[in-house]
């Protein structure tokens, strides 16, 4: 049994992450600064800031790991945007000290939670953490032989509430407000994942050679515009939504591709079989409902 540790692992998607690494017999060590009490008793757990070198460093010295995560650090856009130092302490400095463990310790792979921002000139700060790291990680393999996986993540959600949840915070806004409010003229395009299938596949790449040392894009089939969403959210609440695009020349998001350039050669891996967007979205509004 492969022993794996999970930075960020009680986050939005390291929680579905380490489900799936449950079902697949994987055991399983979560570091991070919450909890989760669904999953605590299945996991060992240790409280980790990852901006603390010393807390990264100890929890390496109590257990040899033979796969190593790193979901954790700053990943919303708009608050790495108003805190820049506090985004590269978490993003590139925190990774940095993971990265330091792992070489020193002789992990198998490293796994690093990217972004398709890193492909990008949109994303300001935070898309710049993740090129940076991914840079570095590139370095980390040629200097010390480090293998890796860097898993680039597009539009992830699912129905568990969170912050950096859009479509379940646009649902549940759409459900409780009757009303949805956009910056952008609606047309911006996104492939949508659920979390469980993004999972999946974080899950796949260590389970096959094919992905060593190459960057992973992770994407569903759901390719739509955000009017397209917006439309189809309101259709289910029996159009009873009021939609409101403001196009304010908000450019920190990508519209239609983040390939602005692309920095490093990559695999697309797609979820099949995959979760339905319409039952996607039917589950985020029951668990409004539910709250």
């Amino acid at each position: 049994m492969k022993k794996v540790l999970v930075f960020g692992g009680f986050g939005f998607l390291g929680y579905y992450l380490v489900k799936e690494l449950l079902v697949r017999q994987y055991k399983v060590t979560v570091a991070d600064i919450s909890e989760n009490e669904e999953i605590r008793g299945q996991v060992a757990y240790h409280y980790c800031d990852i901006a603390d070198q010393d807390q990264v460093a100890n929890i390496f010295k109590q257990q040899q790991f033979d796969i190593v995560y790193n979901l954790a650090g700053f990943a919303n856009l708009d608050n790495a945007i108003k805190h820049p130092i506090k985004t590269m302490n978490l993003n590139v400095i925190g990774n940095m000290y993971i990265l330091d463990e792992c070489v020193k310790h002789k992990v198998d792979l490293f796994v690093y939670a990217s972004s398709a921002y890193a492909m990008s000139n949109k994303g300001s700060f935070y898309g710049v953490s993740k090129l940076a790291s991914e840079k570095i990680i590139e370095e980390y393999h040629k200097k010390y032989n480090l293998p890796f996986v860097i898993l680039r993540y597009g539009s992830v959600y699912s129905e568990r509430p969170y912050d950096n949840n859009y479509i379940y915070n646009l649902v549940k806004k759409a459900v409780k407000e009757k009303r949805i409010d956009h910056h952008g003229d609606g047309n911006e395009i996104r492939e949508y994942i659920h979390a469980a299938d993004a999972a999946k596949l974080s899950v796949d790449v260590i389970e096959s050679d094919s992905f060593s040392n190459l960057h992973v894009i992770l994407t569903g089939t759901e390719r739509m515009k955000r009017l397209e969403l917006f439309q189809m959210i309101n259709e289910i609440l029996n159009n009873q939504v009021e939609v409101n695009c403001n196009d304010s020349g908000y450019q920190n998001h990508y519209k239609f591709t983040p390939y602005s350039f692309e920095p490093s050669v990559s695999k697309k891996l797609t979820a099949n079989p995959h979760i339905d967007m319409g039952q996607g979205l039917l589950e985020c509004i029951r668990a409004v409902h539910n709250e």
